[in-house]
């Protein structure tokens, strides 16, 4: 975690602003602490996107669709405001390194650990899915490897509505299913 700039909020809605987590082209993330002591990462959209009616709407919508994600394995939408001057959304901290934080330091996964993690990334998916939802940003940077298993830090920033699901894929998938024969 990188310490706040000059500049950054210290405050947003109810949670206090301990550091810097990241930065993308939505805006920066933050970690946060709520009244309670509870970590959440909050990400502040950028001022110039701010401004744009348009990207504000698709923002509210995003995060109405996010809120219904759950699962083991996505971070939980807490809280949203897309109304603020600067609009901002708050899910659950999952503390860890990225995935391609773990493989630029340790090199490649071995082959159960990457089972493993295609079996994470499928139920998260799965759940997305559930809810007629698309995952777009799904990628190294945003999984988070936790000590207690894999999972993909979904926000409203990365859902959005897709189209109606024509059947309800099966928890053990063919790729699972491999996994267990090779191992």
């Amino acid at each position: 975690m990188e310490s706040l700039r000059s500049g950054d909020p210290v405050q947003v809605g109810d949670y206090r602003l301990l550091g810097r987590l990241g930065e993308g082209g939505m805006g920066s993330v933050f970690l946060g602490v709520t009244p309670g002591g509870r970590q959440v990462a909050v990400k502040v959209m950028r001022p110039d996107l701010a401004s744009d009616p348009e990207f504000r709407y698709r923002f509210a919508r995003e995060a109405d669709a996010a809120y219904s994600v759950g699962g083991f394995y996505s971070a939980q939408l807490v809280d949203a405001e897309p109304d603020d001057i600067r609009p901002w959304m708050a899910s659950a901290y999952i503390p860890g390194p990225s995935l391609s934080e773990v493989v630029a330091s340790t090199g490649p996964l071995d082959p159960d650990a990457v089972c493993r993690l295609g079996a994470a990334l499928a139920e998260c998916l799965i759940a997305i899915h559930e809810r007629e939802l698309i995952h777009r940003d799904l990628k190294p940077s945003n999984v988070i490897m936790s000590d207690d298993g894999p999972g993909s830090s979904t926000s409203a920033s990365s859902v959005r509505r897709g189209p109606p699901r024509s059947r309800r894929p099966a928890p053990s998938s063919a790729a699972t299913r491999t996994c267990r024969r090779s191992t």
